[in-house]
């Protein structure tokens, strides 16, 4: 127990922004299929906004000032919260080398958290006789969430398809369907302007909407008339949430895991935009976070719709410096 207090107490020291430089530093080792997917996960489970709600008074005021819809808490979904990375598939062995390393009597080789992540890696990547590569994003994902809301105790084994239609187990073949998923070899043959497949939910095998080559995300979302309402009150029209569509409030925003580059670059005013809303502080022109109304697809994309949404930046900033009345009751000023 004292180890594993010492092991918290080290992780403690890391926020959001050291975790980023790790796993900016980890993605050179890792697998191409959760280089994006793990940076995304990243930036939908920010430290900073726990941290600010359970430190809180008056957490349901403080959700409600950051208009946070969804499930934002990563307790509710430690075990899930990252089925989109192919590594999702080992959490069960991930977890329990987590934990048995953070409880482990001997000092670690070394202090530097990237270090360490690759260290744990390399140990499960041996036991299952594995590519650590496969391995690396998910053990970063397993540290930072004993961090920042603890390992459950026994989690269940996934199953392969949990994360794609196909039982795909080569994770080579996952990056190659992803870069070349379109609307049917035919389309070369019509006329008309070319469309691509969206993909949004790759647990599903329908999971996918068609977009004209130009489109904005959230205007294909929107013309597939499916009720997604039902399973997600934020998805009025379409799998992707949206409100205000003048890139302001931040409800359409998603996470690419492939085919970033197959997206319009970032402009001044989204950039600018998502910044505000606490979801990006890097000056990449195909970022892993965009606003899906402002962002026009040339070809296949894979997105993550996150499980929630709110604005984490301007605004929390200034409840965090009391600049805002959070009563027990009401709407805060």
């Amino acid at each position: 127990m004292v180890a594993q207090r010492l092991f918290l107490a080290f992780l403690a020291q890391h926020d959001d922004g050291a975790w980023q430089r790790a796993v900016e530093r980890l993605e050179r080792a890792m697998h191409p299929v959760d280089r994006a997917a793990t940076r995304v996960w990243f930036h939908l489970f920010p430290l900073r906004l726990q941290d600010a709600v359970h430190r809180s008074a008056h957490p349901e005021a403080l959700l409600r000032y950051l208009r946070v819809q969804g499930a934002w808490d990563l307790a509710e979904q430690r075990d899930t919260s990252h089925w989109f990375l192919f590594g999702h598939r080992y959490w069960a062995e991930v977890c329990a080398a987590v934990r048995d390393y953070a409880a482990r009597a001997t000092p670690p080789a070394s202090l530097d958290l990237a270090a360490q992540v690759h260290e744990v890696a390399d140990g499960v990547a041996t036991q299952l006789r594995l590519d650590a590569s496969w391995l690396i994003g998910i053990t970063a994902v397993a540290m930072r969430t004993l961090q920042q809301v603890g390992l459950s105790d026994a989690p269940a084994r996934p199953a392969p398809e949990s994360l794609i239609g196909a039982p795909l187990t080569d994770p080579a073949r996952i990056v190659a369907q992803r870069g070349t998923v379109s609307s049917g070899w035919l389309d070369r043959f019509r006329s008309g302007p070319r469309q691509w497949t969206i993909t949004f939910d790759e647990r599903r095998a329908d999971g996918l909407f068609p977009l004209i080559d130009t489109q904005h995300l959230t205007t294909a979302a929107a013309l597939d008339t499916r009720d997604y309402r039902a399973s997600d009150a934020r998805c009025s029209e379409g799998p992707i949430p949206v409100q205000c569509r003048s890139c302001s409030c931040g409800t359409c925003r998603v996470g690419v895991i492939a085919g970033a580059e197959h997206l319009s670059a970032v402009e001044p005013r989204e950039r600018s935009t998502i910044a505000s809303l606490g979801y990006l502080d890097s000056h990449e022109t195909h970022p892993v976070i965009r606003l899906a109304c402002m962002a026009e697809a040339r070809g296949p994309v894979t997105l993550v719709v996150p499980p929630w949404n709110g604005q984490i930046g301007t605004r929390l900033d200034r409840a965090l410096k009391g600049r805002v009345e959070l009563p027990a009751n009401g709407d805060p000023t």
